[in-house]
């Protein structure tokens, strides 16, 4: 069952469909789910790497395998699973279509997403650039790494699986803070803002605890990214916008043999916290004014 024609996306879960307190079941099962969906992926890495024995040769080291590119790959795959639990457990649970995870029309804008493309994926570079810039002589990117460039063999290597995975696991981290989780809440309350605000909170914890200026453009980000997920009706945009992020993030890792890094956008610089409180926005209030002039639907037909 689809919900009523003219409602908001954080309103997709309003169908008349189980119950009042149906959303505490979603709720009730969905976490539970992609917790074990993480820790089921998280397993078999390491079970693979044990066969293998490919694991890494410090007890102390917290990857499963000693081989970086093959920790990525199960690192990757464990959050990309979000995506079909939340969208089973909307289908089964939340009784509409999965489709409506993913915009207001039930299914991804695929030329809306790639305006979106054309608009993110250059605001990044030049985002990132600057952050470059500011920060090389402090604590370049090569500090966390070997400080070399790995080869060209293992850099394709590695830029084939993050080309591969990546959007998979940033698309996941979207349907299930800024799709599902929203809707879910949306069941039962009025406002957007409510669902926004928990699941802002909720992204910005759930890349560990690092830098308080890490923590705060997490949930900046995430609060601008809410409001345009409502104000485009879809996942579109900020789907673009995260996949760029971390593939130009991975991407760099890559080139200078940092992939084994474990630090997260938790641990980002102060630096990069000022830069977030312009970019954010310019990409958010451009891409919204960008899609009123495409008459992007912003509401259910």
């Amino acid at each position: 069952m689809r919900a009523p024609s003219g409602s908001r996306y954080d309103q997709q879960g309003r169908n008349g469909q189980g119950g009042r307190f149906g959303w505490l079941g979603e709720l009730a099962v969905a976490l539970p789910l992609v917790v074990v969906g993480v820790l089921a992926v998280s397993v078999i890495g390491m079970i693979v790497a044990a066969v293998m024995d490919a694991g890494p040769a410090s007890a102390d080291s917290d990857l499963f395998f000693e081989d970086p590119v093959a920790d990525l790959v199960f690192s990757l795959l464990g959050i990309a699973i979000g995506i079909p639990i939340v969208m089973g457990v909307a289908r089964l649970l939340g009784r509409r279509p999965a489709g409506t995870l993913s915009s207001v029309v039930g299914r991804l804008r695929w030329r809306w997403l790639g305006w979106c493309a054309a608009v993110g994926f250059p605001l990044m570079i030049v985002q990132i650039g600057l952050l470059i810039a500011w920060t090389w002589d402090s604590e370049p990117l090569s500090a966390s790494g070997d400080g070399g460039f790995p080869g060209w063999p293992y850099f394709l290597l590695s830029m084939a699986v993050i080309l591969a995975l990546v959007p998979f696991q940033a698309a996941a981290e979207e349907y299930v803070f800024r799709g599902w989780l929203v809707q879910v809440i949306g069941r039962a309350v009025r406002s957007p803002w409510p669902a926004i605000v928990v699941a802002s909170l909720l992204f910005a914890l759930a890349h560990g605890f690092g830098e308080i200026s890490g923590f705060l453009l997490l949930f900046y980000s995430a609060m601008w990214w809410g409001w345009l997920v409502i104000r485009t009706g879809g996942l579109e945009a900020v789907i673009v916008l995260h996949t760029a992020n971390n593939l130009l993030a991975f991407g760099l890792s890559a080139g200078f043999g940092a992939l084994d890094d474990s630090s997260t956008a938790a641990d980002a610089p102060w630096q990069a916290l000022v830069l977030e409180l312009v970019f954010a926005p310019l990409y958010c209030l451009v891409v919204a004014k960008l899609a009123e002039r495409r008459g992007v639907e912003r509401v259910s037909p």
